[in-house]
């Protein structure tokens, strides 16, 4: 087993604090991500889970301002760098950010890569942009050996599509890592690769964070990931943070019916006869999200309640819970979905 992460209790890396980001068509913006409030400290993995469409991947890509500019995305809140607003700081001051401090691994690296190019010239291609002290070609091609590839050469010299997918999610891994950057932004850095080379990547990350204090957003579905490798963890619903917890504390007592449901659904090798679990339903679209708590429409403990915005509950020491069913800091075990929708004297809100 590769070893985990270590993390920090210093002060925060990155301060995300009431991040709302929509995009506007014909006049009106629709919300797609609302009030996103989490922190990344030196040193530590942060994990940042849900199913597809919840909103993690936009909510990096907005960190880094990566969404059209043409009057659609429409960016509030804060997001605080060492000190500098990522949201607000001029375009130049944020360009000497992207890669060099802040990098990302973006989840469909063959869109990512500009076929017309060599490997070479977009690797190389960061080093014109940011200060390096050392040779960058010195440095590409230790990284390409680091990411599990025996003939470097052979690489550079190819296009993007003579490499397979899971090649090209090497390449742009070594591509995220050229310049040392404090924090890494990793969306599903591992999709396409098979198991083996899961390791490889993921032991990868970690040496770089012994070495150097790197700290890692790993943005994924995989909840195995985040058990192995972070030290905290929030999941993301429908554009809204519903948890967020200490992984230990997550993994053996999560408290918002959407986290159980996850948890539920996985397969286990040490339960024989547990029979994974799927949510029913979808995650809406930005255009349809319900009013109130946007998984009540999934939840089988929704109740009349539910149809107004929660509140944050804290659990416990770094682990605190949005949802209605626990509106005291020492909440009682979750009700049966019959007991929660006749708390409020209703049928319950599906």
């Amino acid at each position: 087993m590769p070893p985990a992460f270590k993390s920090s209790s210093s002060a925060p890396l990155l301060r995300v604090e009431n991040l709302s980001l929509g995009f506007k068509a014909n006049g009106k913006v629709t919300p797609v991500t609302e009030g996103v409030t989490f922190e990344v400290r030196p040193g530590e993995v942060f994990g940042l889970v849900g199913e597809s469409g919840c909103g993690k991947t936009v909510t990096c890509l907005g960190l880094l301002r990566l969404l059209p500019k043409v009057g659609s995305a429409v960016l509030s809140g804060q997001a605080m760098f060492e000190g500098k607003d990522l949201l607000h700081m001029s375009d130049e001051d944020l360009r000497s950010v992207r890669g060099a401090e802040i990098a990302m691994i973006f989840q469909e690296p063959s869109a990512a890569m500009n076929p017309l190019l060599p490997i070479r010239s977009q690797l190389l291609m960061p080093f014109k942009h940011h200060p390096y002290n050392g040779d960058p070609e010195v440095r590409v091609t230790k990284l390409l050996r680091r990411v599990g590839f025996a003939d470097p050469e052979l690489v550079l010299k190819s296009y993007p599509h003579e490499l397979s997918g899971g090649m090209l999610q090497r390449v742009m891994i070594a591509h995220a890592l050229l310049l040392h950057p404090k924090l890494l932004l990793a969306d599903e850095p591992t999709t396409a690769l098979d198991v083996t080379v899961q390791a490889q990547i993921l032991e990868l990350l970690a040496e770089m964070q012994r070495e150097s204090g790197l700290s890692v957003v790993l943005i994924t579905h995989n909840l195995n990931l985040v058990a192995q490798y972070a030290s905290r963890v929030a999941v993301m619903y429908a554009g809204r943070v519903v948890e967020e917890a200490p992984v230990a504390d997550f993994l053996d007592n999560a408290k918002h019916p959407y986290s159980q449901g996850l948890l539920e659904a996985l397969p286990r090798l040490d339960e024989a006869a547990h029979v994974p679990k799927p949510i029913p339903g979808s995650v809406p679209s930005a255009d349809k999200y319900p009013s109130g708590c946007r998984f009540r429409d999934r939840c089988p403990y929704a109740f009349d309640r539910c149809t107004v915005v929660p509140q944050w509950t804290e659990i416990s020491p770094g682990h605190r819970v949005a949802c209605h069913l626990f509106p005291h800091p020492s909440p009682s075990p979750l009700p049966s979905p019959s007991v929660a929708m006749e708390r409020e004297g209703g049928k319950g809100v599906r």
